[in-house]
């Protein structure tokens, strides 16, 4: 294959390296405001949480007195006929009546046997449980981002370190063209290099590629628009000073799924508590303040017209006696409602405490391989290195040096990948813990 045109099968990536140091550096915290700010999923979390808080307002607790505004007319139009106490006869046709009422009545319950209180305290309740699902939703989002962001940061380690296998591929060729123009070699280590020059086009290319989708990933989660192009930092530190039996302590006051199952029994208990108010009378007070008029035009009338303004008020009490075994009925399964969420509450307690020990498990190990990694990149960058040195001086084959590139390409992209890994590790411990939202990154 001719070399110019191995060049044009990695030009594509080579544009693609030209600009990257002048693209804007995406940080950290940076792409944590992005999505806090932005995100669909989790401006839907807010949304259910400014629902709850309205919910859980006096205007929604029935406290408050209700105020209704009444008015009416009416008119009838008859005939009469009518005997007077002297034996006369009277009568009279189209004898028109006309009514006219307005009132304000006010309303307002004294007592209900304290069904609105816990239901007051259990929309109050509700609203925290609603809080502590939006923080649900915000540590799965921020955790997917940096799931996606530490992959964009390795993919674009990985392109730097294909760009460098590429670079040497590239020197062995035009190394051996001129060894070849000089008989120093045969055409095959010539063919060879080209192969090789070729593969390594390949790899860096596809890296590109996946390098640019796994962008457009992360700007989605970010909801910006998908093109926004951008480099990260690379840069990975751990946090200091990590201790299991601290994590477990911890995960029993912050885990989020723990903190809801504990939210859902507290209503539970205030469902069977205003369940209990049906058992008990209720006392409400009521007042009207209103006008009357009637106008009458009938001969037989005592009065023509007649309007009346006035205050009423008084109080009235309730009892439901019996309502067909209704009120039972959800007071037996407010019960069972709730040994069911105590039941839930245990179950997640001990899920927790598996997953805060495996969490810590994977992280461990994860620490410990990409540990093992850096020595093995050390080991081979050192044997890649000696070989190089006997390549250039004739004493080893291409074969040889190819073999020792290939190693010590495999053993960086290893440890990136470790690398990662143990940091997204370390992110599931700390949210499991419920720590992940405390965290400086």
């Amino acid at each position: 294959m001719k070399f110019r045109n191995i060049l044009l099968l990695f030009l594509p990536a080579l544009c693609w390296m030209s600009p990257v140091q002048a693209q804007e550096l995406l940080e950290k915290k940076e792409a944590v405001a992005y999505t806090l700010t932005n995100n669909l999923g989790i401006a839907i979390a807010e949304n259910n949480t400014e629902i709850a808080e309205n919910n859980a307002s006096i205007l929604n607790s029935r406290f408050l007195p209700t105020v209704t505004g009444n008015a009416g007319a009416n008119i009838n139009r008859t005939s009469t006929e009518g005997q007077l106490a002297n034996g006369d006869v009277r009568s009279a046709d189209g004898v028109e009546t006309t009514r006219y009422n307005a009132s304000v009545d006010l309303n307002y319950t004294l007592f209900d046997g304290l069904g609105r209180l816990y239901n007051y305290r259990s929309l109050k309740e509700e609203r925290n449980l609603t809080e502590l699902q939006a923080r649900e939703t915000i540590e799965n989002t921020v955790l997917q981002l940096f799931s996606v962001y530490y992959e964009v940061a390795r993919l674009t380690e990985n392109v730097g370190n294909l760009q460098q296998a590429l670079d040497i591929s590239k020197d062995r060729l035009e190394r051996a063209r001129y060894q070849f123009e000089y008989g120093q070699n045969t055409g095959l280590d010539v063919l060879n290099a080209e192969v090789d020059v070729n593969t390594d086009s390949i790899n860096l290319i596809n890296a590109v590629r996946i390098l640019t989708n796994t962008k457009r990933d992360l700007n989605l989660i970010m909801n910006r628009e998908l093109d926004t192009e951008f480099r990260v930092d690379t840069l990975v530190t751990f946090v200091p000073g990590l201790l299991m039996e601290s994590m477990l302590n911890e995960a029993q006051q912050n885990n989020v799924l723990l903190l809801q199952a504990q939210s859902g029994e507290r209503i539970g208990e205030y469902s069977i508590k205003g369940s209990r108010s049906g058992f008990l009378p209720t006392i409400g007070l009521f007042g009207s303040y209103g006008w009357n008029q009637s106008q009458n035009n009938s001969p037989l009338a005592f009065l023509l017209e007649n309007t009346s303004v006035g205050l009423t008020g008084g109080v009235n009490l309730s009892w439901n006696l019996f309502d067909g075994g209704g009120t039972i009925t959800r007071y037996k399964n407010s019960k069972i409602n709730f040994e069911n969420r105590e039941l839930t509450r245990q179950q997640i307690e001990l899920s927790v405490e598996r997953d805060i020990r495996n969490a810590w498990e994977t992280y461990k190990n994860a620490l410990f391989i990409y540990e093992a990694q850096k020595k093995n990149v050390a080991t081979t960058e050192n044997n890649f290195n000696r070989t190089e040195e006997r390549y250039k001086l004739g004493r080893a084959t291409s074969l040889e040096f190819r073999q020792a590139q290939i190693n010590l390409l495999q053993a960086i992209l290893n440890k990136n990948q470790a690398k990662y890994t143990a940091k997204l590790a370390e992110l599931a411990v700390l949210q499991v813990s419920g720590q992940l939202l405390n965290t400086d990154f």
